[in-house]
């Protein structure tokens, strides 16, 4: 998924952060039908709260909202980076949970008691961030609001510019990032007094990024370049009127609010930013990792049992290395195998952009054949497949965004080709399972489709979300995918990576690797050039724990998976199995786990 729709995913709901499930998670059933008054007007009551909740998330993070596939806020960018804003967020964050817990849980139909559930997860969990000033680190290298305002001047991305109003919604945005910038210029000094910085190495990939929205001619501005592509059907006045409306607002206060960004990173933030790696650095920065796991892996699994959970993955995979390499013509130590396929020129086929995104289209197209056969529940909305916009691509992978929800825009699978002679042909089917279909398409755009509350629709975990993705990538086997050994070599290759997170992630942020620790170790076990695992390694100091979701998710739902074949033996259905696990949308491990088990005892 977009890396950066990941996280707004997260700020949209600080309390997308979470912690461990309700308590009363697995409480058994009530039936409704015993008192159906009351059970209406709780159902009603967890219905006005839950709806009040996602609304005052999406208008605190109205950017991330956009990303989730919800532009009712389309003009605003927020000040969630505000301690004001913040501090009355929280606040009302405790009031909703209060309200929530007023509600009796065992009036309520089965699918408002997950509702209910979810919705206590989530209210906990954000709670549980709140002595953690995330606010005071509002720019990294992997995403910030200048950056993804700037990707949106195209067009494509979450911020839709067809009509005037779209025109006029992004100009207002534009006009409101110059007091953000301020803000986090604020924020920033506030965090040098306290000791929350950045590492220096993260700042210096993203000083590039900001001096270049700088621009010293406006025709050569980014922010400008709705007004260069106006539609054909606007008037003459209306291209006057909005011409005017761009140009005032980014010659007198958006480029000056950049370059002041540009020149405080450089000259007065970098040389205070830390030289040390990993989170717990930071002032109380062991629990804030630790609510940072919890969140993003939807468990109680702590630092260690991951990392080690990581370092057996590692060794189960290298084994498979050393089945497959002789199919490929290779005969060195498993470990080598990923160093010497990323040298044979067999393996970078192409030589323009066009090539690559050609042959996802020809798998799209494959897909769109065998995928019935799999699932019975699958998405109505579109899936397009687009080329990574130009200014990120040097910070982006492959991804994925979500349609919106109004139908403007359809999901989206990004290829980020910097170099296509350079662009490996071995990981492509494995990577279009995960981020196209039957990946994060199927789920998130499923999840739009279904009738399910907003905080719901559009919210989620990243276990689930990643976890599903990280499966759907296996389903290449049984659909005649890997055939080709270097198609095998490249989902293992991506299992790899997923593992090598875990192990590198808790490495730098609880057991105190280091950056160049890190980038060695990614070297030696997925033979990565130095670039690339400096670049992946610096993520991971950026974002602690997100890339746990992957493997931590993925595995959940294999291991469920194989309970059900064993449990259910032929009755057992994979495409009832897929519709057990996405029917209700995205859900914490542990509910997953408990609905899971109620099927197979209903199937038995």
């Amino acid at each position: 998924m977009n890396n950066k729709s990941a996280l707004g995913a997260l700020a949209i709901a600080a309390a997308l952060a979470c912690a461990g499930a309700s308590a009363d998670t697995a409480a058994p059933a009530v039936s409704s039908a015993a008192h159906p008054a009351q059970v209406s007007v709780a159902g009603k009551q967890l219905g006005a709260l839950a709806d009040e909740y996602y609304d005052a998330l999406a208008r605190f993070d109205p950017v991330a909202a956009g990303e989730s596939g919800d532009n009712r806020f389309y003009d605003q960018i927020g000040m969630s980076i505000s301690p004001a804003e913040r501090a009355k967020q929280f606040g009302l964050y405790k009031g909703y949970l209060k309200r929530l817990h007023a509600i009796p849980r065992e009036q309520l139909t089965p699918t408002d008691r997950t509702s209910y559930d979810i919705l206590d997860y989530e209210l906990k969990t954000a709670l549980r961030f709140e002595p953690f000033p995330e606010h005071l680190l509002p720019i990294n290298q992997m995403d910030s609001v200048p950056v993804m305002l700037a990707n949106y001047a195209s067009g494509e991305g979450a911020q839709p510019l067809v009509t005037v109003r779209d025109y006029k919604a992004y100009l207002n945005r534009l006009r409101q990032l110059g007091p953000w910038i301020d803000q986090a210029i604020a924020n920033m000094r506030e965090g040098v007094r306290l000791g929350v910085v950045q590492p220096q190495a993260l700042m210096k990939s993203a000083l590039p990024q900001f001096k270049q929205l700088v621009s010293n001619k406006l025709d050569e501005n980014i922010y400008y370049t709705p007004v260069k592509h106006f539609p054909a059907r606007f008037t003459d006045a209306e291209k006057r009127e909005l011409t005017e409306a761009y140009r005032g607002t980014i010659d007198k206060t958006l480029n000056p609010a950049l370059a002041r960004l540009a020149t405080f990173i450089e000259k007065e933030y970098l040389p205070h930013c830390r030289t040390s790696t990993g989170w717990s650095a930071l002032p109380n920065g062991k629990a804030w990792y630790l609510a940072r796991v919890a969140s993003q892996t939807t468990t109680a699994l702590t630092p260690e049992q991951i990392h080690q959970t990581g370092l057996r993955e590692v060794a189960r995979i290298q084994g498979e290395y050393a089945r497959i390499g002789p199919k490929m013509g290779y005969n060195g130590p498993a470990g080598g195998l990923p160093a010497w396929v990323s040298e044979q020129a067999r393996f970078k086929p192409f030589k323009t952009d066009k090539e690559v995104i050609d042959v996802y289209r020809k798998l799209d197209a494959e897909l769109r054949q065998k995928l019935p056969k799999l699932f019975s529940l699958r998405p109505k909305t579109p899936l397009d497949l687009r080329l990574e916009p130009e200014l990120s691509r040097a910070t982006a992978s492959d991804h994925y965004t979500p349609p919106a929800v109004d139908g403007t825009r359809p999901g989206v699978f990004w290829s980020v080709v910097n170099d296509p002679k350079q662009y490996g042909s071995t990981g492509m089917v494995t990577l279009f399972l995960h981020e196209g279909q039957p990946g994060h398409h199927f789920h998130i755009a499923l999840m739009q489709e279904l009738n399910l509350p907003n905080f719901r629709k559009f919210g989620g975990n990243n276990a689930f979300t990643e976890g599903w993705a990280l499966y759907a990538e296996t389903l290449g086997t049984e659909m005649g995918l890997y055939n080709k050994p270097e198609d095998w070599f490249g989902h293992l290759n991506d299992e790899m990576l997923r593992a090598v997170r875990l192990v590198v992630d808790t490495g730098m942020h609880a057991k105190g690797w280091t950056r160049e620790q890190s980038i060695q170790y990614m070297r030696e076990t997925l033979g990565y050039p130095e670039s690339l695992a400096r670049s992946e390694t610096e993520r991971y100091m950026a974002w602690p724990a997100q890339a746990l979701g992957y493997k931590v998710g993925a595995l959940k739902i294999q291991e469920l998976r194989q309970r059900a074949e064993k449990a259910l033996g032929p009755k057992f259905s994979l495409p009832r199995f897929h519709e057990i696990v996405l029917d209700e949308g995205t859900l914490p491990l542990s509910l997953l786990e408990t609905k899971v088990d109620r099927w197979i005892a209903a199937s038995r």
